[in-house]
């Protein structure tokens, strides 16, 4: 079942309606994470190669940062509410 939360987008809560909880949340955060990973190693390589395309570099970063901003939210989905 999905959950939800204040201010998450679309991308967060399409992720949980498909993943089972909390397993598949781990399984998917692994893949998201390693995903993150391949896309850092692949800027600083094209940074090392002094690649020219400004745009696909762009390109690269925001999905890298969308990647991060999925990750961020589904671990928050696996922290514990507690009531202060």
């Amino acid at each position: 079942m999905a959950r939800s939360c204040a201010g998450c987008h679309r991308k967060c809560d399409m992720v949980m309606a498909v993943v089972p909880e909390p397993l598949g949340i781990e399984r998917k955060l692994s893949e998201l994470r390693a995903a993150h990973r391949a896309l850092d190693a692949r800027i600083e390589q094209l940074v090392q190669e002094n690649f020219s395309d400004q745009i696909e570099m762009q390109r690269l970063k925001k999905q890298k940062l969308a990647l991060k901003d999925v990750i961020v939210r589904l671990e928050s989905h696996m922290l514990p509410d507690i009531i202060a």
